[in-house]
């Protein structure tokens, strides 16, 4: 739900980098009600035969081009907290309270998924802004009126405006005072506007509006924050909002749960932000059957070991942690070993994991689904968030088919040296 755009200079360690008080910008909610929308994206042609092309489709998971709306995470980004409080509520909490609930544990997720390429550096502001109007007033929640909303950005914008500079960040987190009584953490999210808005002689594509309670969810940060790399989300939405949510991915990727035991993001995600390089993706393409090694897709890199990374070898630079198998347009598989450590350290099952790529659906429509490898059984009943994929890896010496395509998967070997042995056949 998100895309940023990278800044001219940085904000000073520790504190949001404060700019003297300037005009407010004017009519930001008529500008904002015409404007907020899904997200644009563009198609182009494959630039490789396991590249499939971005489509129109909301947060595409092709990746033979990148969005120039969003900012790649392959190098340092600047985030701005912006802290709203009310009228009709005095705030409980400090922003350096509310600060400590996110970082430095969302960078830190992100360095250990990018090995190390990224780095998201936060500049929290210190005291609180206050909106104009009272919490109750703006209607917030989940499926939040437009025009409301708008309200909502627009006051935020023009209260921050004086006191930020917001040419200086990638990122912005406006971020309400949890305890006001109009605030729902269900209406957390990213906000994209069709038409960004000129501030500060600069272009805002969007914002992520937080309304979470203390504590916040799990990795809800940087579940909002990888919507701003343009990716999508990977939960079933319900029509009527009852039912399970996780049936596509299940407990893998963030994406799908901000609450999963295994919120590493898949291979394909880490091939589409650049925090994977070809040599690391192998590519079987159309009507190709063969054996192929893999390495733990959170194996650290052999450059230095990051934190939480015990236990795994290190990993060399060409050494493959996805594999690729095209099976249509806009369709593949993605292949890659999961196991207990980094990002990953509360998994309750390991092995080599299996899933659809649709580079046609859209965000909550399924762009990714994990194939169980065991169906009719589940595990971790009392933590996973969809216990029927938890235990969805094969081990050595099992296999699957994907009904959809015909492509089979067997795990042939697992290594001493941590890396894994896995035979493709097109049937």
């Amino acid at each position: 739900m998100v895309r940023p755009q990278t800044p001219e200079g940085v904000g000073k360690a520790g504190g949001a980098r404060l700019r003297k008080p300037a005009a407010v910008l004017t009519s930001f909610a008529a500008m904002l009600a015409t404007s907020l929308v899904a997200g644009p994206v563009s198609a182009a042609a494959a630039s490789g035969p396991c590249d499939l092309v971005r489509t129109e489709a909301h947060h595409s998971e092709g990746l033979d081009t990148w969005n120039d709306d969003y900012p790649r995470p392959t190098r340092t980004l600047d985030a701005v907290l912006v802290f709203l409080s009310f009228p009709d509520s005095e705030p409980r909490v400090s922003p350096r309270e509310l600060t400590a609930d996110y970082f430095p544990e969302t960078s830190r997720f992100f360095e250990r998924a990018s090995y190390g390429k990224f780095h998201l550096r936060h500049h929290a502001m210190s005291s609180w802004l206050e909106m104009p109007s009272d919490s109750t007033s703006y209607r917030i929640e989940r499926d939040w009126d437009d025009g409301k909303r708008a309200d909502y950005l627009g006051d935020a914008l023009a209260a921050a405006d004086p006191s930020v500079d917001f040419s200086r960040y990638d990122i912005v987190y406006m971020i309400a005072d949890p305890d006001a009584p109009g605030v729902d953490s269900d209406a957390t999210k990213v906000v994209n506007f069709d038409r960004p808005i000129r501030i500060d002689g600069a272009d805002l594509h969007r914002v992520v509006t937080v309304f979470e309670q203390r504590p916040p969810d799990r990795n809800v940060l940087a579940h909002e924050t990888g919507h701003a790399f343009d990716l999508p989300d990977l939960y079933h939405r319900p029509e009527d909002a009852k039912g399970d949510w996780d049936t596509y991915v299940g407990d893998w990727d963030l994406m799908g749960s901000q609450f999963g035991l295994s919120p590493e993001p898949f291979g394909w995600h880490k091939w589409k932000l650049g925090w994977l390089d070809r040599s690391q993706v192998g590519c079987v393409r159309s009507g190709e059957s063969g054996t192929y090694g893999l390495v733990p897709l959170a194996a650290p890199a052999d450059a230095g070991r990051l934190p939480g990374s015990a236990g795994v070898p290190p990993a060399g630079r060409n050494d493959r942690r996805l594999l690729v198998v095209r099976t249509g347009l806009e369709s593949a598989l993605g292949i890659e070993v999961r196991q207990a450590v980094g990002n990953d350290s509360s998994s309750c099952t390991e092995g080599v994991l299996v899933y659809r790529v649709h580079s046609g659906l859209a965000s909550t429509d399924g762009p990714i689904e994990v194939l169980d490898g065991h169906p009719g059984t589940g595990a971790c009943a009392d933590f996973s968030v969809y216990p029927e994929l938890a235990d969805a890896p094969l081990q050595v010496g099992e296999e699957l088919t994907d009904p959809e395509s015909g492509v089979s998967v067997r795990v042939l070997a697992e290594g001493a040296d941590g890396r894994w042995t896995v035979q493709v056949d097109r049937g």
